[in-house]
């Protein structure tokens, strides 16, 4: 898998996103959503991610959309500005082959050049043998709370753990005022 690339997600990925998350859905227990959104509702989801100024990643092997990862806003009061939630999804026949890894490395470069300072995982079904657990073990994130049956999903409660990452300094130093949630929160886009 060495010869895929990360880039920036463009709306003519939208197709391979949807179909991607959809299977997430539909499958997995990751997303707490109970059925799959359509491809004008991940649309949006894409616009307001790109308004905002958040990055959006996908992987890519020879054409093909392998998976993709994003940070957004981890809640709408400003005063969390400085901090993101992040998402990573891959493709079904694109799992365990490191696809994960690449983007989350990736996304945590971009969100830490754009001046956050923490990055917040809410990773739903999260036991401690999931992938998505251990790869942001893996990356150096520490666990930070658990809610215990707050989701119910293919017949079963599932609990959902906090992972968070500090970065730029994370809360020992004041914002960079140049920093992009600052900029926004100023009005200096």
């Amino acid at each position: 898998m060495s010869n895929i690339v990360i880039r920036p997600a463009i709306p003519a990925d939208l197709d391979a996103i949807t179909e991607i998350y959809a299977d997430a859905v539909a499958n997995g227990t990751a997303s707490y959503e109970l059925e799959p959104p359509a491809r004008a509702e991940m649309e949006t989801r894409f616009a307001a991610l790109a308004a905002g100024g958040y990055p959006s990643l996908v992987a890519e092997k020879d054409g093909v959309v392998l998976g993709y990862a994003y940070a957004g806003a981890f809640r709408p009061r400003p005063a969390y500005r400085f901090i993101v939630e992040d998402s990573v999804y891959v493709a079904p026949g694109a799992k365990g082959q490191g696809v994960g890894l690449k983007l989350m490395r990736s996304l945590i470069e971009a969100v830490e050049a754009a001046g956050f300072r923490q990055i917040v995982a809410v990773i739903g079904d999260g036991r401690a043998d999931s992938a998505s657990v251990r790869l942001h073990e893996k990356l150096g994130f520490r666990h930070s709370g658990r809610l215990e049956g707050s989701g119910y999903k293919h017949g079963r409660w599932l609990d959902t753990v906090f992972m968070q990452l500090s970065l730029n300094g994370g809360a020992s130093v004041a914002p960079d005022p140049d920093s992009l949630p600052e900029r926004k929160f100023r009005g200096r886009n």
